[in-house]
């Protein structure tokens, strides 16, 4: 009998531990059509929740410590704040007109998001919920990365076809770097010495040196029976040690891998359509899509390369976010 309650009790172990593994992240996609964010098990890989965050979400991302979820509600002009776990609204954030994108300051505050119709970066205290600056930059302002020293936030203008590189701390911009056609998003590596900046229409992504401010490289794509129209790169995302770069291309429906030291492709994954954007989990293992025509997210395996498994989410996913351990 004693043996047996042994038995039971590091079965119940198990299960616990099991269960708490199996919640160790939460992925959340923002569904642009849907109005809505899906909530993702990253363990079990099934949908585990579903609810409303406004109109037309689609930035999407998650405060330093965990317990604040971002979204750019793009037709009601705010940032709305979730707490993660209960998906109740806390509060909301002044954003301008149209926020689409946004990055983070290193250190959890502030936010800087790209307003895409009136051609400027709003700076938001994240704690006292107010504006710090606007920054004028090009027209169609949408990709938002910034520097690992969060001296340098960089804001990508679709229709000016720029780069453009902002002191945060006198919000002027000080450098313009001219880049292929339609730039969609802006990636640093984590030692910041290099930035990645996607060109949708353009088809390039171009690798520019930040300290310089001069690119060093352009990435073209190529797939076989695929028009080179429709290799259209969007989401970009970069291993920590910056090796193995990742690039959505759009309706080509691929995700291409790049080699972070040659900037060669080494190959390219087959994913749901018109993919879109792209969010590592924190120990880097698994790479989530966002599919906006298919509406579904593909996971890939980072190890071994391999899409592992399709999932059903809300209508259009755009954005997609992990939280941290």
């Amino acid at each position: 009998m004693r043996l047996q309650q042994i038995a039971s009790a590091l079965l119940a172990l198990g299960v616990m531990a099991t269960a708490t593994q199996a919640w160790a992240y939460r992925v959340y996609v923002s569904n642009e059509k849907g109005n809505d964010i899906t909530v993702i098990d990253s363990e079990t890989l099934e949908v585990i929740d579903t609810f409303k965050a406004g109109q037309r979400p689609r930035g999407i991302g998650m405060s330093k410590d965990g317990k604040e979820l971002y979204v750019c509600a793009s037709d009601d002009d705010i940032v709305n704040v979730f707490d993660p776990i209960t998906y109740k609204r806390l509060h909301t954030l002044p954003s301008g007109p149209d926020p689409e994108l946004f990055t983070l300051h290193p250190s959890g505050n502030p936010l800087y998001i790209a307003n895409e119709d009136d051609n400027i970066v709003t700076v938001v205290d994240v704690k006292k919920r107010s504006v710090l600056a606007e920054v004028p930059v090009g027209v169609e302002p949408e990709g938002m990365g910034v520097s690992p020293d969060g001296k340098i936030v960089v804001n990508t203008s679709e229709t000016t076809n720029m780069a453009h590189f902002i002191n945060t701390e006198t919000f002027e911009i000080e450098t313009n770097v001219l880049v292929d056609q339609r730039p969609r998003f802006a990636q640093f590596t984590d030692d910041g010495k290099l930035l990645y900046v996607s060109s949708e229409i353009g088809g390039t992504v171009s690798v520019i040196d930040p300290a310089a401010g001069e690119i060093i490289k352009k990435i073209e794509f190529e797939v076989r029976g695929i028009v080179p129209e429709a290799m259209q790169p969007v989401g970009v995302r970069v291993t920590k040690d910056g090796k193995k770069v990742f690039v959505a291309l759009g309706p080509a429906n691929r995700v291409a891998v790049v080699n972070g030291e040659t900037f060669e492709v080494e190959k390219y994954l087959l994913v749901g359509q018109r993919v879109w954007q792209l969010a590592f989990t924190p120990d880097e293992k698994l790479l989530f899509t966002t599919n906006g025509n298919s509406n579904d997210v593909s996971v890939i395996d980072v190890e071994s390369l391999k899409v592992i498994k399709t999932i059903a989410v809300g209508e259009q996913p755009w954005g997609v976010v992990v939280a941290p351990e």
